[in-house]
C-alpha cells in the first residue's frame, strides 16, 4: 500500500485529505507543522508528501528543501499562495507539483496517481508470472489460469485483473481504475469498470473479486 505524508496545519483540510485518500486505498500519516513533518520523514518511509507552505515552526519551503536533499520521493505543494513568485519558488526547490487552494479533490487524486506512476523505478525487471489465491497470470503470453482452468481475457480485462492480483488487499475505487487503465478520459463512464468486473466474474467465477461497499473492488483471498 502506497504511503502518503500530509503536512497541513488546518485541521479541517488535513482530516479531509486523510479521509479521502484512505478511502481511495492509500495509507496516510499527518503532521501539523514542519518539525513534526521532518521527524516523521526521518523515521518512516513515504511514497509521496503533500505539503502546505504556510505551516508553523518550519515552513513548507524549508521542509521541501530538506526532503529533496535526502530523497527523490515526489513532493506536492498544496497552498493558498497562488501567485507566480510563490509557485516558481516551489518548483525551484524541486517540488514535483504545485496545487492551489481551493482545490478539486478528484483532480488532486489524479495528480497524486500521476506523480506516483512517474516515480516508479524504471528499468527494473518485473516478474512475468503472477500467482495469487488460485490465479496464475503470465504477462508475456497473456495466459490466465484460474483454479486449474484456462480462461481467455481481453487485454483490458487482463490489465484490470493483474492490477488487483498484484496488490492483494488493496481496494481500488472506480476512479482509481479509470485513471490507471483508461488514463481517465472524462468522456468514459465510470460504469465501464463495473462492466469489466462483471465480465471477469463471469469468466473466473464470482468469488475471486470482492465488492467493498461504497469503496470499490479488491481481489479476494480464497480459503484453501
Amino acid at each position: 500500500m502506497r504511503k502518503i505524508l500530509i503536512v497541513e496545519d488546518e485541521a479541517e483540510i488535513r482530516e479531509l485529505l486523510a479521509s479521502y485518500l484512505t478511502n481511495e486505498g492509500y495509507d496516510t500519516e499527518c503532521a501539523e507543522d514542519g518539525v513534526e513533518a521532518l521527524s516523521l520523514f526521518s523515521k518512516k518511509s513515504f511514497d509521496l508528501v503533500i505539503l502546505d507552505i504556510m505551516i508553523p515552526k518550519i515552513d513548507g519551503y524549508g521542509v521541501c528543501e530538506v526532503i529533496k536533499k535526502q530523497s527523490d520521493i515526489p513532493v506536492m505543494f498544496l497552498s493558498a499562495l497562488n501567485d507566480d513568485k510563490s509557485q516558481i519558488k516551489g518548483y525551484d526547490l524541486l517540488a514535483d507539483d504545485y496545487v492551489t487552494k481551493p482545490f478539486s479533490m478528484p483532480l488532486l487524486l489524479r495528480k497524486i496517481n500521476a506523480l506516483l506512476r512517474r516515480s516508479e523505478p524504471s528499468g527494473v525487471q518485473k516478474n512475468t508470472v503472477i500467482c495469487y489465491s488460485g490465479i496464475v497470470m503470465n504477462s508475456d503470453t497473456m495466459d490466465v489460469v484460474v483454479d486449474g482452468r484456462t480462461i481467455e481475457l481481453t487485454v483490458r480485462e487482463f490489465d484490470l485483473l493483474s492490477t488487483l492480483v498484484k496488490n492483494p488487499g488493496r481496494i481500488y475505487s472506480r476512479e482509481m481504475l479509470l485513471d490507471l487503465l483508461w488514463d481517465y478520459d472524462s468522456l468514459v463512464d465510470e460504469r465501464i469498470v463495473d462492466s469489466h468486473i462483471k465480465n471477469l466474474r463471469h469468466k473466473m467465477g464470482t468469488d475471486h473479486i470482492e465488492t467493498v461497499r461504497g469503496r470499490g473492488y479488491r481481489i479476494a483471498k480464497k480459503d484453501n
